[in-house]
C-alpha cells in the first residue's frame, strides 16, 4: 500500500492494490473547491499520472460530500475583491483539473460520489470516466439560488451526459436529487447502498486493471473525441488511434487476443479479457 501522506493540505491520496483514492479532503467545508485545493488537485493529478504503481484513479471525497461545488467565500468572493489578472490565474487553475486534465486522463478514471455533489462539482464528475454513487448522495445546481448562472463548464457536462429538458429543469429551479435518479438520467454508471459503495467501486476499478492500458486509454480518449467530430473526421481519427495503440502497446494485445481466440480457442470475446 503506498501513500502520500501529509504532502497536500486539501487532498488526501492513497494508493492500494494499483488503485490510487485521491479524497478530497474539506470535510468541514463540504469539500468545497477553494483555490487552494484547485491548484494541489493539478498536481495530484500530475504527480499520479506518472506514478506506475496507479493504474485506475478513484475520485471521492472525504466526510458526507463529495463536493459542494466552488467555495464561495474564497473561490467567489474574495477572488472578486482582488485584481482581475488574480481572477484569471485562479479560474484556470480550476479548469485545470477539473476538466481539461480530468476529461483525457491518461489512466481510467472513476468518480465515487459518497454523498453532496453540487454546483462546480458537475464537472470533475462528468470529466471521470465512469461514475458510481450513493443512494444517499444529494445532487443539485444551486447557484440560480445564489444569484449567479452555473459556472466554468457545469452547463456544457450536462449537456453531454442529461436530457435537454431534465438539465434545464435543475439548472432553472435549483432543486435537487438523489442517487438513483442521478443514475436514471445517465448522470452516473450506477446508484448503490452507501455502505456498498466503495465495495462497488473498487470491483470495478479492478476489473479496468485488468485491461490492457494502452488500449483501454486509446479506446476511451477515441470515444470523447470522436463525440465532437464529424463522421468523415471521425473515420480517419478511429482508425488513427487503432494503429496508434498497437504501435504503442508492449504487450502486443491485438495479436495476443486474437491468437487466443483463432488459435488456441481459450477465450470468447464479448465474454473474456484475453490473458495479459
Amino acid at each position: 500500500m503506498g501513500s502520500y501522506d501529509g504532502r497536500w493540505q486539501t487532498v488526501k491520496v492513497d494508493i492500494e492494490d494499483g488503485i490510487a483514492w485521491v479524497t478530497l479532503n474539506r470535510p468541514e467545508k463540504r469539500n468545497a473547491m477553494s483555490p487552494t485545493l484547485n491548484r494541489e488537485m493539478v498536481e495530484v493529478l500530475e504527480t499520479l499520472e506518472q506514478d506506475a504503481s496507479a493504474g485506475v484513479l478513484v475520485l471521492t471525497g472525504a466526510g458526507d460530500a463529495w463536493t459542494a461545488g466552488m467555495d464561495l467565500k474564497e473561490y467567489f468572493r474574495e477572488t472578486d475583491a482582488g485584481p482581475e489578472i488574480l481572477q484569471e490565474k485562479i479560474r484556470r487553475e480550476a479548469s485545470q483539473w477539473q476538466w481539461k486534465l480530468l476529461r483525457m486522463y491518461a489512466k481510467p478514471t472513476i468518480a465515487m460520489v459518497n454523498g453532496w455533489c453540487f454546483g462546480g462539482g458537475f464537472s470533475p464528475l462528468v470529466a471521470c470516466d465512469l461514475a458510481i454513487t450513493a443512494d444517499e448522495a444529494t445532487f443539485g445546481l444551486s447557484e440560480i439560488n445564489w444569484g449567479i448562472p452555473p459556472g466554468n463548464l457545469v452547463s456544457k457536462a450536462l449537456a453531454d451526459t442529461v436530457g435537454h429538458r431534465t438539465a434545464l429543469y435543475y439548472v432553472m429551479t435549483g432543486k435537487t436529487f438523489s442517487g438513483p435518479e442521478a443514475a436514471a438520467m445517465g448522470l452516473v454508471n450506477q446508484s448503490v447502498p452507501r455502505d456498498q459503495l466503495r465495495e462497488v467501486t473498487t470491483a470495478l476499478a479492478r476489473e479496468l486493471l485488468d485491461k490492457n492500458p494502452v488500449v483501454l486509454r486509446a479506446a476511451k480518449v477515441g470515444f470523447k473525441r470522436c463525440r465532437e467530430l464529424t463522421w468523415e473526421q471521425n473515420e480517419d481519427y478511429l482508425y488513427a488511434k487503432l494503429d496508434q495503440s498497437r504501435l504503442q502497446d508492449p504487450e502486443g494485445g491485438r495479436e495476443q487476443g486474437m491468437k487466443q481466440f483463432l488459435d488456441d480457442k481459450s477465450i470468447k470475446p464479448g465474454l473474456q479479457t484475453y490473458k495479459r
